[in-house]
């Protein structure tokens, strides 16, 4: 079967490999039909993604069909479209005991520490699958990208009313904004790009943006608009010294949330944090639970991703297109793999 594998940085290949063993209890055989493209994919690409080894078969956002279940397997079966929730954990440490499988001490994400979907079809347990009648296989491959977003909001408790700043609006920070706004809150949305900011008013009309002088401090550029600091403010930038300044950026008693991530360490002055009882919380992958309500959601209408893709591919085009997809000129948002019919 047709496999894309990314070598070593900057060098992807089409292989063909052998199809996989028929699915063993508790597990599904699925045809991937989409794989979304993501930061970390990119980060790879580029020999920067954390807690990566090469070869690897990239891809954890993935919407497939069901080719065949094995036994003990009874909520999905051959033809089902689904998305695929791709953090395999342990079911054993403290954190799977308690629900938050999320963080699982021994967590293999699909694409990230093993092998993931660009290829023709992958075993899954079937525990992962997530299915949907009603969606195609483009809008399930990106339930991934939202659970990232849902579940740092439900993290941070945001409520009705309540002012946000989110910090960065690549894919994920948008995906904050996404279920900042379905919480309610009044969301101010900061970059240092026009265009992004630009971008993110198209999705999301009711929100207020800020674009940031790099020469200037948020800090300063959000007082000159606003009587007080956000009382929660979300960091997607995955950019070292962003993350420290959105300390200074959240208001007393409020909550500072990292969704993005940089390799190294994090300082930040331990006086304010402590004269302003500042809340720090990391928020990584989503749960079950966030599959199923997302699907929820897109299904009532509530949220539509479709305006996000920006580029597609047929799979055995994509290493030869993708570092067109990664100039600044191709303004890209979301992009697709397509292992089938494009259309379809």
């Amino acid at each position: 079967m047709q496999t894309i594998v990314l070598e070593e940085p900057g060098r992807l290949s089409v292989r063909h490999t052998p199809a996989p063993n028929a699915p063993a209890a508790g597990e599904a055989l699925v045809r991937v039909r989409r794989v979304g493209v993501c930061g970390t994919d990119i980060h790879a690409y580029g020999g920067r993604q954390p807690f990566f080894t090469y070869p690897r078969i990239l891809g954890h956002e993935l919407g497939v069909e069901v080719v065949a279940v094995g036994a003990d397997v009874d909520h999905v079966q051959p033809g089902d479209r689904c998305a695929v929730e791709p953090y395999i954990h342990c079911g054993r440490c403290a954190a799977c005991r308690v629900g938050k499988t999320n963080c699982c001490a021994n967590l293999v994400c699909l694409g990230v520490h093993g092998d993931g979907g660009m290829r023709e079809q992958i075993v899954v347990p079937a525990a992962k699958l997530h299915p949907s009648d009603r969606l195609s296989c483009d809008q399930l491959a990106l339930v991934e990208t939202l659970g990232i977003g849902k579940h740092a909001v439900d993290r941070a408790g945001c409520q009705p009313g309540q002012t946000v700043a989110i910090v960065g609006l690549g894919p994920i920070g948008l995906t904050a904004v996404q279920f900042a706004l379905l919480a309610g809150a009044r969301v101010v949305a900061i970059d240092t790009s026009p265009a992004r900011c630009a971008k993110a008013v198209g999705l999301y009309p009711g929100i207020q943006t800020l674009q940031v002088h790099p020469e200037r401090g948020t800090v300063e550029q959000w007082l000159a608009l606003h009587d007080e600091l956000p009382p929660i403010v979300f960091n997607a930038t995955g950019h070292r010294g962003s993350m420290q300044e959105s300390f200074g950026l959240t208001g007393h008693g409020g909550t500072l949330v990292f969704i993005g991530l940089v390799t190294g360490q994090i300082a930040f002055d331990d006086p304010d944090f402590h004269r302003k009882e500042l809340t720090l919380m990391s928020s990584r992958n989503a749960t079950a639970a966030d599959f199923c309500e997302i699907i929820e959601a897109m299904e009532s209408g509530r949220i539509d991703i479709r305006p996000w893709i920006t580029h597609r591919a047929a799979a055995a085009d994509w290493p030869s297109v993708f570092d067109g997809w990664l100039e600044p000129s191709a303004d890209l948002l979301k992009g697709v793999v397509c292992f089938d019919d494009a259309n379809a």
